[in-house]
């Protein structure tokens, strides 16, 4: 059974900052892309950021470039969403997600139709 297990998540202020965690279990963590996704009340399950199997490549949405960092650790098995800059738009369940490689590394957004497995999300509120 493939687990993911979000944490970090919580109440900030705008301008602030949050690290997001995921933890993986039950499957080989090195042989999948991971990524993270959000959706706001009202609106769409939509991509954030991604990164390859190896570390090498990553891949974020316009909204959040410059301000979002991703990186994994698959010693820990473990992908983090270090969120700088936050801005009340940012307010969403933000979902981790696992994809199985197939390249050498991710090229562009992860296509939430090609996920193999979703985490249950973690509240992410940012307060004016």
């Amino acid at each position: 059974q493939v687990q993911l297990v979000e944490s970090g998540g919580g109440l900030v202020q705008a301008g602030g900052s949050l690290r997001l965690s995921c933890a993986a279990s039950g499957h080989t963590f090195s042989n999948y892309d991971m990524g993270w996704f959000r959706q706001a009340p009202g609106k769409e399950r939509e991509f954030v950021a991604t990164i390859g199997w190896s570390g090498g490549g990553t891949y974020y949405a316009d909204s959040v470039l410059g301000r979002f960092t991703i990186s994994r650790d698959n010693a820990k098995n473990t992908v983090y969403l270090q969120m700088n800059g936050l801005e009340r738009e940012d307010t969403a369940v933000y979902y981790c997600a696992a994809r199985r490689a197939t390249t050498a590394q991710v090229t562009g957004a992860m296509n939430p139709n090609d996920i193999n497995y979703w985490g249950h999300g973690t509240q992410v509120t940012v307060s004016s």
